[in-house]
Formats: structure tokens, C-alpha cells, sequence
């Protein structure tokens, strides 16, 4: 599982050391030597988990779908944000974490401004 591509869609083994990632920066990262660029590419396809070659010199978009299964695997990369979220129990199960805007809500209450209540004595 590539934790730099979250849609990848195809395995690449490198000319190289012929192992399989799923980008470069995976090789990168498990190798200690630089990728080696060919002309002729070699995918496995993660729908239906077939190998097929294709040549990068005349890639047309046809050449953006698995021969075998049809899966487009020529997408827009969707890479990990970075994001800060609340997160709890399902709110099906466990709503406390809403906020009902159609009740009427507490004022807050602090020392800072007290009610008119607040000056009688006795």
C-alpha cells in the first residue's frame, strides 16, 4: 500500500532491481539506488491483478486502460493532506459531539458579567 498515491492504481516493477512499488518515491525510499528510467513499462494491475507491458514511447490514451479489465489507471493522484479533525464515536450511536442549533442554548455564565441578579443582596 503506497502512502504517497491514496488511488493508485497499477504496481510498477523497476527496470532496475525488478521489485514492484507503486511510485517512485516508494523505491526511493526502499532502495539504495536511483530509479533507472526504460521506454518499455511493466504494470500489474491492482483491480484484476494481471501484468501487461506498455511502451512509453507511444502511449496514447488508449494505452491509459488495463488491457485485461479496462481499468483506468491514468487518474489524478490523490496524495495525503495533512488535517485536523474531531474524532469520536458514530453519531448515530452517540450524538453528543452535535451541537442542536434549534434548542435554545445556555448563556454562558462567568464572573466577568454577571446577571442583574447578581447585585441583590439577601
Amino acid at each position: 500500500m503506497c502512502k504517497h498515491i491514496l488511488n493508485a492504481q497499477v504496481a510498477i516493477r523497476s527496470p532496475c532491481c525488478r521489485k514492484w512499488f507503486d511510485c517512485a518515491e516508494c523505491h526511493a525510499e526502499q532502495e539504495n539506488h536511483s530509479l533507472m528510467q526504460s521506454m518499455e513499462m511493466v504494470f500489474a494491475c491492482k483491480k484484476c491483478r494481471k501484468v501487461f507491458r506498455k511502451d512509453a514511447q507511444q502511449f496514447e490514451e488508449s494505452d491509459e486502460y488495463c488491457p485485461h479489465c479496462d481499468n483506468h489507471f491514468v487518474i489524478e493522484a490523490k496524495t495525503p493532506q495533512a488535517a485536523l479533525s474531531v474524532e469520536s464515536d458514530d453519531v448515530r450511536v452517540n450524538n453528543k459531539m452535535l451541537k442542536d442549533e434549534r434548542t435554545r442554548q445556555q448563556k454562558l455564565r462567568s464572573i466577568f458579567d454577571p446577571d442583574e441578579e447578581a447585585d441583590k443582596l439577601g
